[in-house]
């Protein structure tokens, strides 16, 4: 019986919710896979999976020359690939369809915050010493967890499942290089059900 009503109040949520579902694409930096849900007719939550971009170049040679491979090592050069990015984040939603006048469908402004972990595979080339000629390489895993927040609009259409949407903001990193800000965008479709 216990189990029974562990079980409804878990799944209670998410029969009630006030809006439809979403899944989709998000094109920008990350890269991502989203599902998006309502909690109430204005709150949302937001799972994103994707792909992340890589930092500037001078970001790499900094995380490298704080974290020597060896005491002597003399940075030349880097190589990153991009990584996975995880994100989870709730946001507030207003209509403002009658500010622009809208007659089909409805337009969401919305902005929120949430938290992302994302991941960059680097490769360092350096010398042993400034004068030395053998070229070494070390391989590391850049980790990168923290903060975001964003402000964008969606538009839901009337006689289809799909809605549009516009987003911007910032990733605020708090592992690694602490305070380092980095601007984040992107557009995306979902399907709605």
């Amino acid at each position: 019986m216990k189990y029974r009503l562990v079980t409804l109040l878990v799944l209670l949520p998410l029969i009630s919710f006030a809006q439809e579902r979403g899944v989709g694409i998000r094109l920008g930096e990350p890269l991502s896979f989203t599902y998006k849900d309502f909690l109430t007719e204005y709150i949302s939550i937001e799972g994103m999976i994707g792909i992340a971009g890589v930092n500037s170049a001078s970001y790499y040679q900094k995380e490298f020359e704080s974290n020597l491979p060896e005491s002597n090592a003399f940075y030349i050069s880097h190589s990153a690939n991009k990584g996975v990015s995880f994100n989870v984040r709730s946001a507030y939603h207003e209509d403002i369809t009658d500010i622009f006048g809208i007659t089909e469908g409805y337009l969401l402004a919305y902005g929120g915050a949430g938290i992302q972990l994302r991941t960059t595979k680097v490769t360092y080339s350096y010398a042993d010493g400034q004068a030395s000629s053998l070229i070494k390489n070390d391989s590391r895993t850049n980790v990168d967890f923290g903060p975001e927040a964003f402000i964008g609009a969606e538009y839901y259409f009337d006689n289809v499942p799909i809605s549009i949407f516009g987003e911007a903001g910032f990733f605020l990193e708090l592992i690694d290089r602490i305070g380092h800000i980095k601007g984040q965008g992107g557009v995306g479709v979902r399907y709605l059900f």
